[in-house]
């Protein structure tokens, strides 16, 4: 065992028996660099990455590669999904020196962490043009014996190129219809008309941009920015990489078409896509919007809640396919012969028609994903339902893959708010439970008696490792959420203590810029900061969001100042790379509408007037639109304040920009008054 076997990562305990002596990241090893006079090896991947696997069998885990990597480097093993902000750091580096950029990330830096030399994976074997791993390290090794001023020069131009890369802020003025109608023709004249989504293979879920093309549609009728929405949900739910079986997504598809995915299945992924999904419902009524937000929240609930009550990271890709050996996709494919002995013959025909499996298979060794493509006839919906039962409890006899099971904060809170919603809009108040859940373990272990936020934890242990600012933004977030489910107040309570966190420690005071680490933090080489986002929303972006809710639930001028400063990247942004800054967009349309504050008071929140009233606020698909409910002269709500009954009745005020409707006692004159 070597020293990653006290850490708490899941990653990282993978390779606490390798023959290779890791540290983790930490100053100690940096200064055993320093003492020895020896460069550092940084690797850098996360638990359900597959060629992170692959990277590790053949080297890692290899006798005399590590006996070379112990006798000439100080081998430095991080978790990117525990330290983001290193990650981030040195894939900037990379991504300037290769163009490219991915996991497993090799970056081999001097003892003062500056980097000279990177890539992603190395073979154990020349390949394709590509060195095998034993000649980089040996070349490394060579120059940095044979040539150190050289080595100091080239880490010393990466160094200044990496802070000579202030992105530009682009003002303090949020976007206006110019930039939002530049945008949606941007995304226009990307996205796939045939298949759904936006450019080629890989195709990833844009989920980020369908929220944004809701809210668009929401706010303007535009049925195109709809029509895209639908039509991208559609075939990513009949496609491989939704799981016909289990419900949830896997995190990207290889192909155009959504057929075959890369099996990994990421909490924020399922997060965000099960909140699209619910939205897409509220919109147009889609039973597939709502049947897939349903089983993706049920998936997050079964399979990623953990014994403390927060969502695990990520299932792996790789599973034993009953033969000792890991292969990618193995718990999820199917070829007939499998499906005849679950089901027999008639049965499997069936099945094979509807799930699209066939002898040739659409993986490998003629194996299928199943899906569910477009073709003609009806099937029997009680025999179909038989069918897939059948197979699921048949598939849950397989070797599952792993799961990391650290919690993030940062994806936690989007869980949270995807739960949250997802319970209210389909009246399942155990989603709801889920969502409170999770929320009481991030303020149990993740906050401290400051309101700071530890990043991730495992086990009811609080790791070590700070949080960054998409973990206060994006809890925020979901505290926001559960508090208009809820109407309980102390979850905008908590959302402010976040959100303080951000405007004194993460902001700019000069410009109004966000940084993706506080002013206290670790001191890299660089302070990270970008604003675009990817697989999830970036800090910048979901700050923006969760400032310009709370400012619209209490009337904070200065977290609307905040969100409106954040605001002014979109309206840089946003017309050049939309696909690249689709919750930033979405936040954009929240701002433009308002957006809208409604406060729905009732004798008590046990009564049915006032329940129905809340419901009807929950269902409107004003943009960003803020709910708080409470009894009347309640004070858990800056809103509710001042708020009288009608008739002794429940009531319900929307406002936005500082003017207000006359209160309402009627579901449908509310109903309107969102939907408009």
């Amino acid at each position: 065992m070597n020293r990653l076997a006290h850490e708490t990562s899941p990653y990282l305990l993978q390779h606490a028996d390798n023959p290779v002596d890791w540290w983790p990241w930490s100053e100690e090893a940096f200064a055993e660099a320093r003492r020895t006079g020896r460069p550092v090896l940084l690797s850098v991947g996360y638990s359900s990455c597959h060629w992170c696997h692959v990277m590790a069998h053949e080297s890692f885990e290899d006798q005399a590669t590590a006996e070379f990597l112990n006798e000439h480097f100080v081998s430095v093993k991080v978790d990117r999904e525990e330290r983001p902000d290193v990650d981030a750091v040195y894939m900037e580096a990379v991504q300037a020196a290769t163009g490219q950029g991915g996991w497993p990330m090799t970056v081999f830096l001097t003892p003062d962490a500056e980097p000279f030399y990177s890539g992603t994976y190395f073979p154990p074997e020349p390949r394709h043009g590509t060195p095998s791993f034993r000649q980089v390290l040996e070349g490394v090794r060579a120059a940095w014996a044979d040539r150190p001023g050289e080595v100091a020069e080239v880490a010393g131009k990466i160094v200044r190129d990496l802070a000579g890369r202030e992105i530009g802020f682009g003002g303090t003025q949020a976007p206006g219809e110019a930039e939002i109608a530049q945008a949606l023709l941007g995304l226009t004249r990307e996205y796939d008309a045939q298949r759904g989504g936006f450019g080629g293979a890989p195709k990833f879920p844009p989920s980020m941009v369908l929220e944004f093309l809701l809210r668009h549609h929401a706010r303007t009728g535009a049925e195109g920015a709809l029509q895209m929405a639908q039509d991208t949900c559609e075939r990513m739910a009949r496609g491989g990489i939704y799981d016909q079986l289990g419900g949830g997504f896997a995190r990207y598809a290889v192909d155009r078409g959504w057929v075959v995915p890369h099996f990994e299945k990421m909490l924020y992924d399922n997060a965000l896509l099960c909140r699209v999904y619910t939205h897409l419902w509220r919109a147009t009524g889609s039973e597939t919007a709502r049947r897939v937000a349903l089983e993706t929240a049920d998936f997050m609930v079964r399979e990623l809640r953990t014994a403390e009550g927060g969502f695990a990271s990520a299932l792996d890709a790789d599973s034993d396919d009953g033969s000792g050996r890991h292969v990618e996709g193995a718990y999820y494919v199917w070829d007939p012969a499998q499906l005849r002995e679950v089901l027999g013959d008639d049965d499997a025909e069936l099945a094979a028609r509807y799930f699209g499996v066939t002898e040739e298979g659409t993986f490998e060794h003629g194996r299928s994903v199943l899906r569910l493509p477009q073709q003609e006839g009806v099937f029997d919906a009680e025999r179909v339902e038989s069918v897939r039962g059948r197979l699921f409890a048949a598939r849950a006899g397989r070797p599952a893959p792993g799961r990391d099971d650290k919690v993030v904060a940062a994806w936690n809170g989007l869980a949270i708010a995807a739960l949250a919603e997802t319970g209210a809009c389909f009246d399942r108040p155990d989603l709801v439970e889920a969502a409170a859940g999770a929320a009481d373990l991030l303020v149990r272990l993740h906050l401290d008696e400051h309101a700071r936020l530890t990043r991730t934890s495992k086990d009811g242990r609080a790791g070590a490792n700070a949080g960054v600012l998409e973990d206060y933004a994006d809890v925020a977030e979901g505290f926001l959420a559960l508090a208009s489910v809820t109407g309980e107040g102390v979850w905008l309570e908590f959302a402010g203590l976040l959100l303080d966190h951000v405007l004194a420690r993460f902001v700019d005071a000069c410009s109004g810029a966000l940084y993706d680490t506080a002013d206290d933090a670790e001191k890299l080489i660089r302070r990270p900061q970008d604003p675009t986002d990817n697989a999830t929303p970036s800090g910048w972006s979901a700050a923006a969001g969760a400032l310009l809710s709370y400012a619209a639930h209490t009337g904070s001028e200065p977290h609307r100042t905040a969100a409106e400063r954040a605001l002014g990247v979109v309206k840089a942004l946003g017309p050049r790379v939309p696909r690249f800054i689709g919750w930033g967009l979405a936040v954009a349309e929240a701002w433009l509408d308002g957006p809208r504050e409604v406060a729905v008071v009732g004798p008590s929140l046990d009564d049915e007037a006032t329940r129905t009233l809340h419901r009807t606020a929950l269902l409107g698909t004003a943009p960003g639109a803020v709910v708080a409910v409470g009894a009347v002269d309640g004070d858990e709500f800056p809103l509710l304040e001042g708020r009288p009954l009608i008739d002794g009745g429940a009531a319900a005020y929307v406002c936005r920009n500082f003017t207000c409707d006359a209160p309402t006692t009627d579901p449908e004159r509310l109903r309107t008054a969102l939907n408009s």
